[in-house]
């Protein structure tokens, strides 16, 4: 029987220039991600851990991809949000929306990457 579990479990942020936009990202989270070139697709993979919360994904750069401000948004867990959106402006990207309340759920922040893509955070602090 299969265990119960978040709807979730893979994203990807599609991207135009893979440098930049993964620089971009390791900037504002503080992480090393990874790059894959798998001949058509290049994949930049957000660390992970396995059998951990949360849902895994990469930067994707490919020609049936293309960055976009619309449609679907990535929420992406950090410890401060306000500091992350200063780092946001740092490579290119800007805030779209402060830290702001969700009442008893925590904070979110909105931003837009050095891509064009609409991107959150969410903290409980």
């Amino acid at each position: 029987m299969p265990q119960p579990s978040n709807p979730v479990n893979w994203f990807e942020i599609p991207v135009n220039d893979m440098q930049r936009a993964k620089e971009f990202y390791e900037h504002v989270f503080g992480v090393m991600l990874s790059v894959q070139d798998l001949g058509t697709l290049k994949m930049a993979w957000f660390p992970m851990t396995q059998g951990m919360p949360g849902a895994a994904g990469t930067l994707v750069k490919a020609e049936s991809y293309v960055p976009s401000h619309a449609g679907s948004m990535v929420y992406f867990r950090v410890d401060d949000i306000d500091a992350a959106l200063k780092r946001v402006g740092g490579k290119g990207g800007k805030t779209l929306r402060a830290k702001t309340s969700i009442g008893q759920h925590g904070f979110v922040g909105h931003f837009e990457d050095c891509e064009g893509n609409r991107i959150a955070l969410h903290s409980m602090y």
